[in-house]
């Protein structure tokens, strides 16, 4: 009978799901501050060195969180963006599943939009997820400098929610508030704007 060992072996069946996973619940539990190579090498119970079989670096783990969010965001954008109604009802629809976006992940929004990436224009694929949310928003509202408006609008509203600079609610209630107030704020301001 051999010794226990008092290393975690390298040898997982998915190993880079499940640092994703360790690494997506670490932030939204414990914010970017908590979320180092070893602290998801702890959480996804493998040794601190196996992280780097898959991300070289903690930005280049940064990254593949932030264009998965990106991914998922487009997701929500696209689904809400494409059901039937007036340009008006998909701007506010647009703007509910941006909201619901930010308050299932906020830490996840803040590292997309945030200074943690400051080379972010050096990974291809960050840049064009990020990019690809304006364009989705442009297409479904068959309108590319509105689509640009409504995102700028949402996500203004988003971050100054997240910060709370302003009170939609979220401070007593909540961040679970924030899509039904973005969705009256930007349907109203796009209604006076196509007045």
């Amino acid at each position: 009978m051999s010794a226990p060992s008092s290393t975690r072996s390298y040898h997982h069946g998915d190993l880079r799901n499940a640092l994703r996973d360790a690494a997506r619940a670490l932030l939204e539990e414990e914010g970017l501050s908590g979320l180092s190579l070893r602290a998801v090498a702890r959480r996804a119970g493998v040794s601190h060195a196996a992280p780097y079989r898959h991300f070289p670096n903690h930005e280049a783990l940064l990254v593949e969180l932030a264009v998965e969010g990106f991914t998922e965001l487009k997701a929500d954008v696209v689904a809400a963006a494409n059901a039937p109604g007036s340009k008006d009802d998909r701007i506010a629809r647009v703007a509910a599943a941006y909201m619901r976006f930010v308050a299932r992940r906020p830490a996840l929004t803040r590292l997309m939009f945030g200074q943690q990436l400051p080379n972010r224009d050096s990974f291809a694929p960050l840049s064009d997820a990020a990019g690809a949310i304006g364009a989705e928003i442009g297409t479904a509202l068959d309108d590319s400098p509105l689509g640009l408006a409504v995102w700028a609008a949402v996500h203004g509203l988003a971050m100054l929610t997240l910060e709370n600079v302003i009170d939609l609610g979220q401070r007593r209630s909540g961040l679970g508030v924030l899509p039904s107030r973005a969705e009256i704020l930007l349907r109203s301001l796009f209604t006076i704007a196509q007045r």
